[in-house]
């Protein structure tokens, strides 16, 4: 009897030790979980590119330097660049063209790097239009007034010598959006990314201009600040860039990891073509650049640009609408 309570008593001496190993195990989850500081950061809506725009948050390299990344979306960058100013968001990446035009009206925002540095997009349009010359007198699908789709648009009126006042721009949504109405006849061109090119022709439509070719110093992405969020989180900030850089340098080489995870962000299906596709047109043109830097040629471009269509009413001081401070930090972090 003596021994069969003894073993009882030692059976219950192990459940008790791993009880209480394994509740020492949730608070230490608990605490590591706690001591992550929040990142929010805007993107605009997520498409086929998503698995590079969310490898820093869902890849586990936010939580290695101490974050975790609240990605918001937004249907167009210059939403995300409102919130930004209105204090909803840490950063946000977009085209510069936002806070080029916000930097004339005082607005504090800071450029800290450009990792898409090359412009993988275009106009698609039926194809009855022969070329970007013809696109005169049509409809063209743009987002809001500034932003991406807008800019390149101008940009490619410009090139081809045609005023804008001889277009019909039409306000859409996301990409998505953009290139559906094309589809349906209901504008006859619009600006979207790249990645509806694998299926554009069996929808009726084409790729009318590619950026690369049209516009290639127009900058995609860059991720913008606040000079009041580096002044109270610079080093916040560089560890949140730091990690960006080290996601998208392990993105780059793993194009399994990078399709999948696209997949998984937009709902899309692992037969879907065109997360692949952007992979391979990223690395065909070295579109990202995992170093983030800050080209003001580009910058000193696409402020001309913005003059000239009327969207920028005078120039700005370039030099004050970037920070490089953040971008050296992050760099001293993740090792040139």
């Amino acid at each position: 009897m003596t021994v069969t309570m003894n073993a009882r008593l030692r059976r219950s001496g192990i459940r008790v030790a791993m009880l209480l190993a394994a509740v020492a195990v949730v608070a230490m989850n608990s605490a590591n979980a706690q001591e992550l500081k929040p990142w929010r950061h805007g993107v605009v809506e997520a498409k086929s590119d998503a698995g590079f725009v969310f490898m820093a948050a869902k890849g586990g390299f936010a939580e290695k330097q101490g974050l975790k990344i609240e990605m918001m979306q937004f249907k167009g960058d210059a939403l995300a660049l409102r919130a930004l100013l209105a204090g909803e968001l840490d950063s946000y990446e977009g085209s510069p063209g936002g806070p080029l035009l916000a930097g004339t009206r005082g607005g504090d925002i800071k450029i800290t790097g450009c990792y898409w540095p090359g412009l993988t997009y275009g106009i698609y349009s039926k194809l009855d239009i022969k070329s970007a010359a013809d696109l005169r007198g049509k409809s063209l699908a743009i987002s809001s007034p500034g932003a991406l789709p807008d800019l390149l648009a101008r940009a490619v009126l410009e090139k081809y010598n045609i005023p804008a006042s001889e277009v019909k721009f039409s306000a859409m949504g996301s990409d998505s959006d953009r290139f559906k109405a094309v589809t349906a006849g209901i504008v006859d061109a619009a600006g979207a990314s790249t990645e509806f090119v694998p299926v554009a022709e069996k929808m009726g439509v084409k790729l009318l201009a590619h950026a690369h070719d049209v516009v290639p110093n127009y900058l995609r992405f860059c991720t913008m600040t606040s000079a009041k969020t580096i002044a109270t989180r610079g080093d916040d900030l560089a560890k949140f860039l730091a990690a960006e850089m080290t996601a998208w340098r392990y993105a780059l080489e793993n194009r399994d990891k990078v399709v999948a995870l696209t997949n998984e962000i937009t709902g899309s299906k692992p037969d879907d073509v065109r997360p692949g596709y952007i992979f391979d047109e990223v690395k065909k043109y070295s579109a990202i650049d995992p170093t983030m830097p800050i080209p003001m040629e580009k910058l000193a471009w696409m402020q001309e640009l913005l003059i000239k269509t009327g969207n920028l009413p005078k120039a700005v001081d370039l030099k004050s609408l970037v920070d490089e401070g953040p971008r050296a930090k992050a760099l001293a972090i993740v090792g040139k």
